[in-house]
C-alpha cells in the first residue's frame, strides 16, 4: 500500500480531537474542482426523480425551489462517487478515525442568493453511526462566510450527547430541526476559501447562515463518512462504501435515536 501523503499533523488532529473540527487545504486541485463545477452546473438544468427536484419555472420567492440540495449524487454520478471517495480526503478521514472510512453520504448545495439557512443541529442524530460516529467532509465550491451563508460551529460540543431538537424557525432555516447550544456556548462562523475542506464529528452542534448576498452562491459538496468498525446505520445511509469502490452493507440501526421512534426519518439529513 503507498504511504499517504495527505497525512495530518499532529496539531490538526489535536484540534479535531478537542474543537470537533479541523479545515485542510490542499485537497482538490483546481482540476478537480472545475470539474466538481461543471457536473453540478449540468445537474442543476435537470430533474433527478428521489434525487434532485428542482421548480425549473419557480418565480424565485424561494429560491430554494429552483436550487433544492442534491441528495446521493454519488448513486447516478460517477463524477460525484470519485470525489466522495477522493483519495486525500479518505486518507484525512483514515487518520481522524484511526482505522479505515466508508462514505455514506453525498450531497450538494448551491445555496443561491437569498435562501435560507440551516438551523443548528447534529449530524449523527440522523446517521446513526454506532458504534463510533460519523464524520462530515464539507468541501467549499465557493468561498464561504458571513454574508454567502457559510457554516457556523459551536466548538467542543463533539463531547456532548445527541439532544433531541427543538423546532427551528422556518423563515430562518429550510430543515425542521433545531439544537440549542449548551449554555454560554455560543456559535461561531468557520470562513473558507474555495476547495477548503471542513472535517467535522457527528456530535458537533453546527448550521448556516441565510444567503444575504443578491449575486452570491454558497456551493458546498458535503460526503458523510462512518468508521470500519461500526456495525449499524440508519437506513438511508446504505450501502456504504470502500475507497475503492466495493459496496459494504452495515445493519440498520432500529434505533429511533435519542428521541424515540416519532423522531426517525422526519426528512433526510
Amino acid at each position: 500500500m503507498p504511504q499517504s501523503q495527505f497525512r495530518l499533523t499532529k496539531q490538526q488532529k489535536q484540534h479535531f480531537d478537542t474543537e470537533g473540527y479541523v479545515i485542510v487545504k490542499g485537497l482538490f486541485s483546481e482540476q478537480n474542482l472545475k470539474e466538481i463545477d461543471e457536473t453540478f452546473e449540468a445537474m442543476s438544468h435537470q430533474i433527478i426523480p428521489g434525487y434532485f427536484e428542482p421548480d425549473l419555472h419557480s418565480d424565485l420567492a424561494d429560491p430554494l425551489k429552483r436550487y433544492p440540495r442534491v441528495m446521493h449524487p454519488h448513486r447516478f454520478s460517477e463524477t460525484a462517487k470519485s470525489y466522495m471517495l477522493h483519495q486525500p480526503i479518505m486518507e484525512v478521514l483514515a487518520d481522524l478515525y484511526e482505522e479505515e472510512a466508508l462514505a455514506a453520504q453525498s450531497m450538494f448545495y448551491y445555496k443561491p442568493p437569498g435562501s435560507r439557512g440551516q438551523a443548528l443541529h447534529q449530524d449523527n442524530f440522523y446517521l446513526q453511526v454506532e458504534p463510533g460516529n460519523c464524520i462530515a467532509a464539507w468541501t467549499a465550491i465557493d468561498p464561504a462566510d458571513e454574508e454567502n451563508g457559510g457554516l457556523l460551529v459551536v466548538p467542543k460540543t463533539n463531547t456532548l450527547d445527541l439532544s433531541c431538537p427543538d423546532l427551528a424557525d422556518a423563515k430562518e432555516s429550510f430543515t425542521t430541526h433545531y439544537v440549542k447550544p449548551p449554555k454560554d456556548e455560543k456559535a461561531m462562523p468557520v470562513i473558507m476559501e474555495r476547495g477548503d475542506v471542513l472535517f467535522f464529528n457527528g456530535n458537533l452542534i453546527h448550521g448556516s447562515y441565510r444567503n444575504k448576498t443578491k449575486d452570491r452562491f454558497r456551493r458546498a459538496f458535503i460526503c458523510h463518512y462512518a468508521n470500519a468498525s461500526a456495525t449499524h446505520i440508519g437506513n438511508h445511509y446504505r450501502p456504504l462504501y470502500r475507497q475503492n469502490g466495493q459496496p459494504v452493507s452495515l445493519e440498520v440501526n432500529p434505533n429511533g435515536g435519542p428521541c424515540g421512534e416519532e423522531f426517525e426519518n422526519v426528512y433526510p439529513h
